[in-house]
């Protein structure tokens, strides 16, 4: 077995400095209502804690197919649409900022639904397209202090979580 250090990638460190409780608005992307809680709070880093509530209709994105060169693109993945009541079972994610200021939110929820009288789960990462419906509630704890970014990784050419060298 190697040592630990062969086994990470990476290491982030902050401070918890506080934690940003929303509920957002009725019919709306739950994406975009996180990422406007996000700009409201001047969130730069953080966790998604927890969500709960109801939506109307989700968009589960899932890996179908793990390409050898690990550039996954759309027709590597298996996108499935629902527009029926569901609760949120889950919601967990990071938020941390990119290069050029923004927001980067990665989230992934499962939703609990019934289909042929069966209560069944379905998740997979947060993609646009997942409307709230009753009420959904999101907490996020905000770390301050750290050296948690989001930028390209350029063996997978997508944006991911970094951390710079500098230490804390």
């Amino acid at each position: 077995m190697g040592s630990v250090r062969d086994l990470l990638e990476g290491v982030g460190r902050g401070r918890m400095a506080r934690v940003v409780m929303g509920k957002l608005a009725m019919d709306i992307d739950l994406l975009e209502g996180i990422e406007e809680l996000v700009k409201k709070e001047r969130i730069r880093t953080g966790v998604i804690l927890s969500g709960i509530g109801a939506l109307k209709k989700a968009t589960f994105r899932n890996l179908k197919i793990l390409p050898l060169d690990l550039k996954v693109e759309k027709h590597h993945r298996l996108y499935l649409d629902l527009e029926q009541p569901m609760e949120i079972v889950s919601l967990t994610g990071w938020i941390a900022t990119r290069e050029d200021g923004e927001p980067e939110i990665h989230a992934h929820f499962s939703a609990s639904t019934v289909m042929n009288d069966q209560v069944v789960t379905l998740g997979g990462h947060l993609t646009p397209g997942t409307l709230t419906s009753v009420k959904v509630v999101i907490a996020i704890g905000i770390i301050e202090d750290t050296n948690i970014r989001a930028g390209l990784d350029p063996r997978l050419k997508q944006i991911d979580v970094k951390f710079s060298d500098r230490d804390l």
